[in-house]
């Protein structure tokens, strides 16, 4: 069987050498909904179809979690489904991203073969909930690419379709049956050779965990083993990396060249979008996409803040750069219009939301979903339309975003943007970072570091984008922000202390450098060979009980200057002490440091401070860059970003997370504000109301 044979391939960590991902062209703003035919409850495409053309709604996802529809019995197909809304939409002038359906699979798979359900360190999952699966299991395969290749060749010729989404919100799951620890094994051969290479590098001795024949190779499920248990993970990521590499290779066999091919990431979830995804590697996985997609959830209302909106932007921005290492566009594939019962927006939220999107670089804007389901899991998570299907605030909302979408759409699609800070990210490090808490109680996880760095230069109007241990371009950028790598390889913090000595500047945070690749502690004095950049060693550190840092060097009072479960211990050998901490024992540490090195500065944080503290820190890093100009004369609530449009001129983007009405004096050239058109001038007021926004572009 042809599927079995590539799954055997693909399962040894193998990417497929031969994807050619395209830049994709998009010539107009996409302002869409996902449209499931299949979930109403009557008949209503036609009423549908003219509630979205009056709402400047052009394109809908379609059948990504449609499986048991498309396909009832084994071989069996139907595609009416799919075949009435590919036909309405393109009557109606409405665009469809189609997506494959194999992220929720039909019963009659896992009866005839319940191995498909994946087993966990819990046991084998039980049918009912999506994403329930082992994605590397060759029955699930054989079925998936066979429903795959038998959509697609149904489609294929459709005028409708614009693009294919590849799965959805893919992840591994956390399948770990004795299939995939027999995969783990074989991907562990390939890349060790020997059991003893992995004895050493991973320090088996302990515990009489050594591995002394391939045949003895225990399950991961159990160990207490960091460096295995970081290398399992790793694995399970590239699982996911091949995976759907694997699908967009079987839709690139079918799709016209004009067509993209996308997939829909999420990130960590904690009751909304928040950080980097622990279980994708989004840079690795998105190779084989030709354009990057994204779902971001937030809160609303009086705790809307543009953040995760800014952050989910901000990464998938960068999960592919183009010719001139620049991040690409991407697709917002699904947002929430209603969505759970505490984010139905306030009027002017649903705009201001939008806007937020595209001013980060959005071509796409796509809410989850268009229609309220009115039984199963999503009953309360409210599309654009609420249950009974009729106009509500929230759509009538979206129809003023529809229009002005239409009419600006030449002069705000495609934003190009340029920043001089990124975050450097790391799975790896996340992994190692947080496989460690229970060691001491700590309760903070790598998110909980890089989080709050970005949130204190999105506060200052900081634009960020965001790199990992592949990215080629890090000399692009005057800052680079490095939270709690804790897992590195040497060749990577030799690039790093080269960035430094060439004149750029970066700022670590405490646990950098503190292991190798394979969360192997180096010997050396810490922070290990940054610290040839940092000017500091330590070598040991413990938990703050009632420290602070000495004299409030930042000047935030006292609450605000207290220091928050770690510090490292720290003396400098060449570099400035910028803050002690203040303990009787203690105090003769330093807690903050800044040390030049070559051309450039390095910042060391050595504990976990106060959110205050962190923005004052990077507002001293940022001026030290030169990088601090007119825009950051604005501070949150009021947020502006900006980019160069496709007439090659520059569009500035002004928002207003606030209840309170707002203004600020323009700062930048001639031009003339988009929703209103009306001229603008240098030093102009420019007035926000409440979730206000305004777009300047200037002449």
């Amino acid at each position: 069987m042809k599927s079995l044979s590539l799954i055997a391939f693909l399962s040894f960590g193998l990417l497929i050498q031969s994807i050619q991902a395209q830049t994709p062209k998009i010539d107009q703003l996409l302002f869409g909904v996902a449209y499931y035919d299949e979930y109403m409850p009557y008949d209503r495409l036609d009423k549908d179809i003219k509630m979205m053309q009056e709402a400047g709604i052009n394109v809908v996802r379609i059948a990504e979690s449609t499986w048991s529809t498309v396909e009832p019995q084994d071989g069996v197909f139907d595609f009416t489904h799919i075949d009435r809304v590919l036909n309405a939409m393109h009557k109606a002038g409405i665009k469809v991203i189609l997506g494959t359906p194999t992220y929720a699979v039909p019963t009659w798979l896992v009866r005839k073969y319940p191995d498909v359900l994946a087993i966990t360190p819990q046991g084998q999952n039980q049918y009912g909930a999506r994403q329930n699966m082992d994605i590397s299991n060759p029955h699930f395969r054989f079925h998936a690419d066979r429903v795959i290749r038998k959509i697609m060749d149904h489609v294929k010729a459709h005028p409708a379709i614009i693009g294919y989404q590849v799965d959805n919100e893919t992840k591994h799951y956390n399948t770990v049956g004795p299939a995939v620890q027999k995969l783990f094994v074989q991907y562990m051969k390939a890349k060790f050779k020997t059991t003893e290479a992995i004895n050493v590098a991973f320090g088996l001795d302990y515990w009489s965990n050594r591995i002394n024949s391939w045949e003895d190779f225990p399950s991961t499920v159990g160990s207490i083993n960091a460096s295995l248990r970081a290398e399992f993970s790793k694995f399970q990521r590239q699982m996911v990396t091949d995976y759907l590499a694997w699908q967009a290779a079987i839709v690139r066999e079918y799709k016209r060249p004009a067509q993209f091919v996308t997939q829909n990431f999420d990130l960590e979830w904690r009751g909304y979008s928040y950080g980097i995804q622990p279980d994708v590697d989004h840079f690795a996985a998105a190779k084989a996409l030709d354009i990057a997609g994204i779902d971001i959830y937030h809160p609303t209302q009086d705790q809307l803040t543009g953040t995760e909106i800014s952050f989910g932007g901000d990464v998938t921005r960068s999960m592919k750069v183009d010719a001139s290492n620049r991040g690409q566009n991407y697709l917002v594939l699904e947002t929430e219009a209603q969505g759970f019962p505490q984010w139905v927006p306030y009027p002017g939220q649903l705009r201001l939301q939008a806007f937020s999107h595209l001013a980060s670089g959005a071509n796409l804007l796509e809410y989850w979903h268009w229609h309220s389901i009115h039984n199963s899991a999503e009953t309360y998570w409210k599309g654009l339309l609420s249950h009974d299907f009729e106009p509500n605030p929230t759509y009538n909302e979206a129809k003023t975003i529809g229009k002005d979408f239409q009419r600006l759409s030449s002069s705000l699609v495609d934003l190009k943007k340029t920043n001089k800070v990124a975050i450097l990210f790391s799975n790896e490090a996340l992994t190692g970072f947080n496989a460690f808490s229970f060691g001491w109680g700590a309760k903070e996880t790598y998110n909980d570091i890089l989080r709050p760095m970005y949130d204190a230069l999105y506060q200052m109007n900081i634009g960020v984008d965001f790199v990992d241990p592949s990215s080629t371009n890090l000399s692009n950028y005057k800052v680079l922000v490095v939270p709690a790598l804790y897992a590195a390889p040497t060749s990577l913090l030799e690039r790093l202390n080269r960035f430094v000595k060439e004149g750029g500047h970066i700022v670590y945070t405490f646990k950098c450098g503190f292991s190798d690749e394979n969360v192997t502690v180096r010997t050396t004095k810490q922070p290990g060979i940054i610290s040839e950049a940092c000017g500091i060693t330590y070598d040991q550190f413990t938990l703050p009980v009632n420290v602070s840092l000495k004299g409030d060097p930042y000047q935030v009072g006292k609450e605000e200057n207290k220091i928050k479960t770690w510090m490292e211990l720290i003396t400098p050998t060449t570099a400035k002490v910028v803050a002690y901490y203040d303990h009787p024992v203690w105090g003769k540490y330093a807690a903050i440091t800044q040390n030049t090195y070559g051309k450039g500065l390095a910042t060391y944080i050595g504990c976990r401070t106060s959110d205050k503290v962190l923005r004052k820190i990077m507002e001293d890093v940022v001026k030290k860059a030169d990088i601090w100009g007119a825009d950051q004369a604005i501070a949150f609530p009021l947020i502006t970003k900006s980019g160069v449009n496709k007439q090659g001129k520059v569009v500035h983007y002004y928002f207003n997370y606030s209840a309170t009405a707002s203004s600020l004096n323009y700062p930048h050239s001639n031009g003339v504000e988009l929703l209103s058109n009306e001229p603008i001038t240098k030093s102009k007021a420019l007035a926000l109301e409440p979730w206000g926004v305004k777009v300047v572009v200037e002449k």
